[in-house]
């Protein structure tokens, strides 16, 4: 996709170590690395984790280029103790092509991994 990207964006969260942890643990997968204590830093854009009362109801995908890093994304969530929102997969009710991955950040909020397989 072009254009319209976000720039940053915060993410409040009730315990920002346990939060940081989670992100730093997907951050391979992500495209984001841990930058400094809780902001991470993608080619194009950041994210910051904020104490305070959780963002609710948050859904973010981040892209993949292959099938296998989905699937090391999911695998790397859950060895590091999170739980799947979802396993890696097809989900042609998307478009054909669309596989992804589900997990469940520390407060909740659905984190995937997404290939469009669209070359």
């Amino acid at each position: 996709m072009r254009g319209g990207g976000i720039d940053h964006l915060w993410i409040r969260v009730a315990d920002v170590p346990a939060a940081r942890d989670f992100y730093a643990a997907i951050a391979p997968y992500s495209g984001f690395a841990l930058a400094q204590d809780a902001h991470f830093r993608g080619p194009q854009s950041s994210f910051t984790l904020v104490e305070g009362t959780p963002t609710e109801h948050v859904h973010i995908a981040f892209p993949a280029d292959e099938n296998a890093t989905v699937d090391a994304f999911h695998a790397a969530a859950i060895e590091a103790g999170h739980r799947s929102n979802g396993e890696p997969g097809e989900r042609a009710i998307y478009h054909p092509g669309y596989y992804g991955a589900y997990v469940l950040d520390p407060d909740g909020n659905n984190i995937e991994l997404v290939n469009h397989n669209r070359g």
